[in-house]
């Protein structure tokens, strides 16, 4: 999958605290797919973004969510690649899930 076709960094959309808009991605027939963002991990060196398809995506069930790791193309541009590692896709949900936790036990 390809980022969004803007003049924002992809970077710059997942960092970003005040965006709520749905990030844009195109897959290898160039079809564009809405993503709302769920979360930013970072793990092992590594920035994983948490996106949940807005669009109907193949194979996909509504309400799961797919793993990207964020990479840099051939010019050095960061993209987003979906994690096909599931050890590595677990350890990413893992940190979510103890993220979530950290935050349930601040608001007691």
């Amino acid at each position: 999958m390809e980022e969004n076709k803007q003049e924002l960094s992809i970077l710059d959309i997942l960092l970003d605290e005040d965006n709520e808009d749905p990030i844009t991605l195109y897959d290898e027939n160039d079809k564009a797919i809405r993503f709302d963002q769920v979360a930013i991990i970072p793990l092992e060196e590594k920035l994983y973004a948490i996106l949940k398809p807005i669009d109907e995506m193949e194979n996909v069930a509504d309400d799961e969510a797919i793993v990207f790791v964020v990479n840099e193309d051939e010019n050095g541009e960061s993209i987003l690649e979906i994690e096909t590692d599931e050890p590595t896709a677990i350890k990413v949900f893992d940190e979510y899930y103890k993220l979530l936790d950290k935050q349930d036990a601040n608001k007691k």
